[in-house]
């Protein structure tokens, strides 16, 4: 068999041609061993019917083997030659046809150096994709982290803002006043806790 792995006709034909030449010297032969034995059967037959035959099954099974033997090797000659036929003028297609799924390169063609060249832009071009996909990643989780301080701003303002709204309430304006009036107002409620439960311990006591 052919060593050529004939990769564009296989692209061509789905199938490798000496898988189809391989499968065809094996139809062949097992044709050849089936014809054998029907005739070794028929030989056999017509012995059982001659009266005091001397030859015997086994010398007929011998010369059956060496008929097939002889036959077998030239056959394999003759398969030989055939294949070569095959590869080289049916199955094989000429250097100066493409397919069309490679008309492309006959339109663009490009040559070892170009192809390095290209090679080289696509390793850029994903190596700076990456570098572009690491920052979108970095930027997001920024993004993520500047909602939170936002949300965390805000609450911070409806604090103030509720703040202000007791200043007001008290009859300030300022926010600072309303802060000092908020914290004496805590003092004098702290305190005024404290004397209600030294008075409840007292009645407790008595």
């Amino acid at each position: 068999m052919s060593v050529d792995p004939m990769t564009y006709e296989a692209q061509f034909f789905g199938f490798t041609p000496q898988t189809c030449m391989l499968r065809i010297y094996i139809a062949f032969q097992d044709y050849l061993f089936e014809v054998m034995q029907a005739v070794e059967q028929v030989m056999l037959k017509k012995l059982d019917g001659i009266p005091d035959c001397k030859i015997s099954p086994v010398q007929i099974r011998k010369c059956t083997e060496k008929f097939l033997s002889f036959m077998k090797g030239h056959f394999d000659k003759l398969f030989g030659t055939m294949e070569q036929l095959f590869l080289r003028l049916i199955l094989q297609i000429p250097p100066n046809i493409l397919l069309p799924e490679d008309k492309c390169k006959e339109i663009h063609p490009y040559n070892e150096e170009e192809f390095q060249h290209l090679q080289k832009e696509i390793d850029q071009l994903q190596e700076k994709y990456k570098t572009e996909l690491c920052t979108k990643q970095a930027l997001l989780a920024e993004l993520e982290e500047q909602k939170i301080v936002q949300a965390k701003l805000k609450q911070t303002l409806a604090l103030f803002d509720e703040l202000q709204n007791v200043g007001r309430d008290c009859g300030t304006s300022d926010f600072r006043e309303s802060l000092v009036s908020l914290v004496q107002n805590s003092r004098k409620l702290h305190n005024i806790t404290d004397n209600v439960e030294k008075e409840s311990k007292r009645l407790k006591t008595s």
